[in-house]
């Protein structure tokens, strides 16, 4: 290990844009295959479905992940295993997006099919809690290119989750805003909100700065993504001033053909505007790239020093929906850092 390698592992760090679905690796995705398929995967059949050449593609592949995914124990193996993988590299926080509508579509939209795998997702983080010291909330993420009901679905359980489960922290819309926008969602937003759920939403992915002005105008919190922000100087100003945390996932974008290069991603211009911008990895293991990955590439394609990945790191606390002394708590550690 490097020693920036070693440096960026001991940044206290939150990881806020991260697809639970997308941490599975290809070993354990054979597991899953041999307790659940009638004709179980082979390890080279199961890395094949890893490849992709955009974002349709990549949707295909996230669709052939989780539909192995059956029981509650299920759930609470990948959950336990990408705990772990935060762990490893330092990561302290995570706010991590559960498909909550890809499980309803798997399961002919049955709302009692989800508490019990909801169960054995808390189970797992518990175990974390206790044992590797990571604190994580949920954030239930519906399909925008289902319909608005089937999204009213999962906000809706949301909802009348969180007063038993503290850890559910907000509400997210994913899938392929190049079907559907935000301004369908507005209501929902608005009950949302009033329930008590943070707002954030996938936003200027494979769409332009419209989309991302559409996303604020119904009150998104934090968006994922904004790769065409950068298109639109009065938009990036108008994010500087309201301090809009940007989940951006740079290796992501590559991989799914809506940007060229990590090198020519937008996060050292926005950076260096004073966005509030923040590392993320997305689906680590359909990317092959995990946080502290993020946080090297930063560093040896963008020339981010490592006053500046301390920064990031403080970003990423910053924008997270912590109770504010924990983030003055991790703020002062992440200084302290050599």
């Amino acid at each position: 290990m490097t020693s920036i390698q070693s440096f960026i592992r001991r940044l206290p760090k939150a990881e806020l844009h991260l697809h639970l679905e997308g941490t599975i690796e290809p070993a354990t995705l054979v597991e899953l295959s041999a307790r659940n398929d009638k004709f179980p995967l082979t390890l080279h059949e199961a890395e094949r479905l890893y490849r992709f050449s955009d974002f349709s593609e990549f949707i295909e592949s996230f669709k052939a992940v989780t539909r192995r995914l059956k029981e509650p124990e299920d759930y609470e193996l990948i959950a336990w295993r990408m705990m772990q993988q935060l762990h490893a590299q330092g990561i302290v926080h995570a706010e991590v997006f559960i498909s909550v509508g890809v499980i309803y579509m798997w399961r002919n939209f049955d709302p009692r099919a989800f508490e019990p795998i909801f169960a054995a997702l808390e189970r797992a983080r518990e175990r974390a809690a206790r044992e590797l010291n990571l604190s994580l909330y949920w954030i239930f993420d519906a399909v925008r290119h289902f319909t608005v009901e089937e999204a009213e679905r999962v906000f809706r359980k949301a909802a009348e989750l969180r007063p038993y489960y503290p850890s559910i922290v907000g509400i997210g819309l994913g899938g392929d805003e190049r079907h559907t926008g935000s301004e369908p969602f507005r209501t929902l937003y608005a009950q949302a909100r009033d329930a008590g759920l943070r707002l954030t939403n996938h936003a200027g992915e494979t769409t332009g700065p419209e989309a991302i002005w559409e996303a604020l105008a119904i009150g998104s919190e934090r968006l994922g993504h904004a790769v065409t922000a950068i298109r639109d100087d009065k938009l990036l100003e108008e994010l500087k001033a309201r301090g809009t945390g940007l989940e951006l996932n740079p290796t992501s974008n590559v991989r799914t053909g809506v940007c060229p290069s990590f090198a020519a991603h937008p996060l050292r211009r926005y950076f260096d505007r004073g966005l509030l911008v923040t590392l993320n990895s997305d689906d680590p293991a359909l990317f092959g790239s995990d946080l502290a990955n993020e946080f090297l590439l930063a560093h040896t394609e963008q020339g981010f020093t490592r006053e500046e990945l301390r920064r990031l790191a403080a970003n990423s606390i910053r924008a997270s929906f912590l109770p504010e002394a924990e983030k003055a708590s991790w703020l002062t550690r992440i200084d302290t850092i050599k």
